[in-house]
């Protein structure tokens, strides 16, 4: 097996200090000092593991490791404190907060090789999953399923062509991102990328917008304006909500999306665009159609390459990478202690069918992160309830029951081992065949406080 990478960080009296020979065998060491020095090796080489060695050192600097650890949260720390230091509040915090283990001086040798193993595998349980090239240009399109994967492929078709795209979707799906991912992917991908919501512009400007107009045009034009069409000259425009566009819009659109010129308002000449259009609705627009509210022909001119970008609900193989995907981009809205989502969160997260799609999505866990109070988010947290739970109408489901059993015993089983203990946390771990550190994760997860 090739040695594991290893970035270990020795703070304090630097000759008592030193990483052990036998470590030096199954890791490649990273050796640092200081913690300008560790922050320079971390944003050059992504380490899983970490390795404090701390001795004769002042709150100050556990507060500016506090700081650093929590910077790096995706490696995993593993902390050798003097034992009398774990009495100071802030070494408490520190290890309950971001460590994955820790250990006191002196140091054994083979329990902590031991320790630092488990924490390299607990890290690539968490690592990143894999990407194709084609996936890495369009990073925001998250997903693995088979209706992401068919999407993916549509959108590397059409991408390479400058025919209009017409994307269907419900509300929430990711439309605007499909457009991003069909730019990105294009030879415009240098271009501008131009997005204009077409339900949100008041009817009285969008001509002006879309079009531009010239000097004296109307009641203060002052000087001329280019439009959102001729900003978008070699890239995409991308037409939001198009179903919204008023009927005699429709009809301008129409003119440049046939003939690619636009004339602006008061002008008296008409000029060339190079500009590519993708279009959005959340309605059907063939609907439109047959309501009088939208052009036949415009239809047609626009659903050249028609796109459906599948809802939250069909795609639900995806709900776990996405979860952990928000969880990573909001990161900075969370508490340190917070770690992830528990497995009940996540067979909530399942159930839900997802009228909002994606942004509901966004939204619920942007939420859990900022008000959960323990170390993993709940259903509670997320304001969804389990399949078949306590207020559903059929009652609890058996496997619900058994979770609750199973957490209710092993909250009393820490309860009456830190009790019978004296509320030591070392023999209370040792007496229920678990690390002190596991000992401090179960602990938050039930609310207990020594």
């Amino acid at each position: 097996m090739s040695p594991r990478a290893l970035l270990s960080i020795t703070l304090g009296d630097q000759q008592l200090l030193s990483t052990p020979a036998e470590l030096l065998s199954s890791w490649t060491i990273c050796a640092v000092k200081d913690l300008a020095a560790a922050r320079k090796a971390l944003a050059q080489h992504p380490y899983p593991v970490g390795l404090l060695l701390l001795n004769n050192t002042r709150d100050a600097d556990v507060i500016e490791v506090d700081a650093l650890l929590e910077a790096h949260q995706s490696t995993q720390w593993v902390g050798v404190f003097p034992a009398e230091m774990i009495k100071r509040p802030s070494y408490r915090a520190l290890i309950v907060q971001h460590l994955f283990d820790f250990h006191t001086w002196p140091i054994d040798p083979a329990r902590l090789n031991h320790t630092l193993g488990h924490a390299f595998g607990y890290a690539e349980l968490d690592g990143p999953p894999a990407m194709t090239s084609a996936d890495k240009r369009d990073m925001e399109l998250v997903g693995q399923s088979a209706a992401m994967q068919h999407l993916r492929k549509q959108i590397g078709k059409v991408a390479q062509t400058n025919a209009p795209v017409l994307i269907w979707g419900e509300s929430g799906s990711g439309k605007e991102l499909t457009a991003r991912a069909i730019h990105n992917c294009s030879p415009r991908a240098n271009g501008p990328f131009i997005a204009v919501n077409c339900g949100a512009m008041p009817a009285s400007l969008i001509q002006s917008e879309l079009f531009g107009y010239v000097r004296g045009a109307f009641t203060g034009a002052a000087k001329e304006k280019q439009g959102l069409i001729e900003s978008a000259a070699g890239g995409t425009l991308f037409l939001d909500e198009v179903g919204d566009l008023p009927l005699d819009l429709q009809t301008n659109l129409l003119r440049f999306v046939q003939e690619r010129t636009i004339t602006r308002v008061g002008a008296s000449h008409s000029v060339e665009v190079d500009t590519r259009v993708i279009a959005a609705s959340h309605m059907r627009l063939e609907e439109l159609v047959k309501a009088g509210q939208f052009r036949e022909d415009l239809l047609y001119r626009l659903n050249v390459l028609p796109l459906t970008v599948p809802a939250l609900r069909e795609r639900k193989d995806d709900l776990a990478l996405l979860s952990s995907h928000f969880f990573k981009v909001f990161a900075q809205d969370k508490k340190p202690r917070l770690t992830g989502f528990s497995n009940r969160a996540m067979l909530a997260i399942t159930a839900h069918d997802w009228p909002g799609n994606v942004r509901e999505l966004i939204n619920r866990i942007r939420r859990a992160m900022v008000m959960s109070e323990g170390r993993l988010i709940t259903p509670e947290d997320l304001d969804l309830q389990l399949p078949n739970g306590p207020h559903a109408p059929n009652g609890p489901h058996n496997g619900e029951a058994l979770e609750d059993a199973r957490l209710r015993a092993e909250r009393d089983a820490i309860h009456a081992c830190l009790q019978d203990n004296g509320s030591n946390i070392s023999r209370a771990a040792r007496d229920l065949g678990i690390s002190r550190m596991t000992l401090y994760r179960l602990m938050g997860k039930h609310g207990i406080t020594p």
